[in-house]
């Protein structure tokens, strides 16, 4: 895995969920198999079943933040006037009233609906580096786009 820009207090989420995962959510799903298994036949039991699945799942989460904790980078946001990982953009589309808000995360903070675009997103890509009153284009699925940046903060 290569190295993820993340902010502080995603980094700090993070290492509460890992916390979390490794010592409550384990113990409970071990609980739960324990009980399981004494219903008896392991073969039919659904019960069991479901503990395995929550277990391998849980196991799975273990291994993702351990990965995306050791391989991040710890950013914080810049006060200049060029877009990057941190900034609050404001971007209209090209040939459109409409201007809409963005602020530049890693993967793991991404949120479209809380105004949070990741840096690998075709948009985050495109706003790195650039300045208020650039214009830009990207391609989508839709065909390529165009913007222009009103505000960098």
């Amino acid at each position: 895995m290569t190295e993820e820009l993340i902010s502080q207090e995603k980094f700090e989420e993070l290492t509460k969920e890992l916390d979390e995962l490794r010592t409550t959510r384990r113990r409970e799903v071990a609980e739960q198999l324990e009980y399981a298994r004494s219903l008896g036949d392991l073969s039919e039991n659904a019960e069991y079943q479901e503990a395995r699945e929550m277990q391998s799942a849980v196991e799975e989460r273990i291994q993702k933040l351990e990965s995306i904790l050791k391989n991040a980078k710890i950013v914080r946001g810049s006060k200049t006037d060029t877009v990057g990982m941190g900034s609050t953009v404001q971007v209209q589309k090209v040939d459109s009233p409409d201007k809409h808000n963005y602020i530049i995360v890693g993967a793991e903070e991404a949120d479209m609906f809380a105004g949070k675009i990741s840096y690998h997103s075709p948009l985050g890509a495109a706003l790195q580096g650039k300045k208020k009153g650039d214009e830009f284009s990207f391609h989508t699925p839709k065909g390529t786009q165009r913007y222009k940046i009103l505000k960098v903060e």
